[in-house]
């Protein structure tokens, strides 16, 4: 809408992508704020509560009445806001609308699978949710390696020079990328408001890196790989920060809402599909540190278990572990957004130090 404006009337400030991401922003965080109220009271009259593991810390379990689903909210209002502002021409941003749609699409249905069977275990099954994850990023990824510019090199952080060029793999890499990070995001939303920001800060950082990319005096000083086109993206990852920080007003400790699969799996994805646009796909394990850190906790945990029969830590992923140790549960989320922050702004020193 905002740059058809422009096209057609020749407001020139509508051309501009960092004009079109302040709007999409504002617009999804006003939406979510707007809605989160409504579809938190809706969610409490149809008993769409958030079912809680047996196993959980014994201070999860009155937690078993907050709703869940929450990232309907925040999907919807950063869908509207993005169909609003940004150029439905640009290829790299219409398949970025698709990842956040087919992802989003999954954690509904497994959101409700729970809803209904009022048990975590009657989502879908993992085999099931990693095929269907799986599925909809090998189409994403080969879609984005026969229809767009972007290249097949990996870069490592720090380096100037591409280090391999990747051909045809680079579908396979593209599609283990997205669904890691799908699934390492959704591994981290254990407390309230932890994924939240950890997410924000992700995309704020790829952001920045993608909006440099894309342009072309910049890419050059920087010395980034110069990718035609994809700074459209940056619009989208604005509508998502806008909604997320809205629905951080209800999801912070202690939360009216929870996100559930529906916001998690999605997001996820998207930072995946950020860092793989950007060619940031080896720094995402800086800027993307929190996940990695639960990532790694849970394949430790279930690694040792069965080679060896035992834990390394009292419950996996971590932040359950550090809750039995005795931390308050505002206390791990605090901590765990200071290293996510911190994590951040070393990831982006790779701007400069290259």
């Amino acid at each position: 809408m905002l740059y058809w404006l422009y096209q057609t009337t020749h407001i020139n400030i509508f051309q501009y992508i960092t004009v079109r991401s302040g709007i999409a922003f504002f617009i999804s965080f006003i939406l979510s704020m707007y809605l989160m109220p409504k579809f938190i009271r809706w969610a409490k009259s149809k008993n769409a509560n958030q079912p809680i593991y047996s196993l959980a810390p014994q201070t999860h379990q009155a937690k078993g009445k907050t709703p869940t689903m929450g990232g309907l909210v925040i999907v919807f209002s950063a869908l509207i806001a993005i169909l609003f502002c940004i150029n439905l021409t640009n290829i790299f941003a219409l398949i970025g609308f698709g990842v956040i749609a087919l992802f989003g699409i999954i954690g509904i249905k497994d959101d409700i699978s729970k809803v209904v069977g009022k048990n975590n275990t009657s989502g879908l099954s993992p085999k099931s949710k990693l095929l269907m994850q799986l599925a909809s990023a090998l189409v994403i990824a080969y879609f984005l390696y026969s229809n767009t510019i972007l290249n097949q090199d990996l870069y490592v952080p720090f380096y100037k020079h591409p280090v391999l060029n990747l051909g045809w793999f680079s579908v396979v890499f593209w599609t283990l990328v997205m669904v890691s990070s799908s699934n390492a995001v959704n591994l981290t939303d254990g407390l309230d408001g932890l994924a939240t920001v950890p997410s924000a800060l992700s995309m704020l950082t790829l952001g920045v890196f993608v909006y440099i990319s894309g342009h072309a005096i910049l890419s050059g000083y920087l010395l980034l790989p110069k990718i035609s086109g994809i700074g459209e993206v940056v619009i989208i990852a604005a509508a998502l920060i806008g909604s997320l920080v809205g629905f951080l007003w209800y999801n912070c400790y202690p939360a009216d809402v929870f996100m559930g699969d529906s916001g998690s799996l999605s997001l996820g994805a998207f930072i995946g599909y950020m860092a793989i646009i950007s060619k940031n796909e080896i720094l995402l394990f800086l800027i993307g540190f929190v996940f990695v850190l639960e990532t790694l906790s849970v394949i430790l945990q279930v690694g040792s278990f069965k080679t060896r029969k035992k834990r390394v830590f009292l419950m996996a992923p971590i932040h359950h572990h550090f809750e039995i140790k005795g931390w308050a549960e505002n206390k791990i989320i605090v901590r765990f957004w200071i290293m996510a922050l911190i994590s951040n702004i070393i990831a982006l020193t790779a701007l400069k130090i290259r």
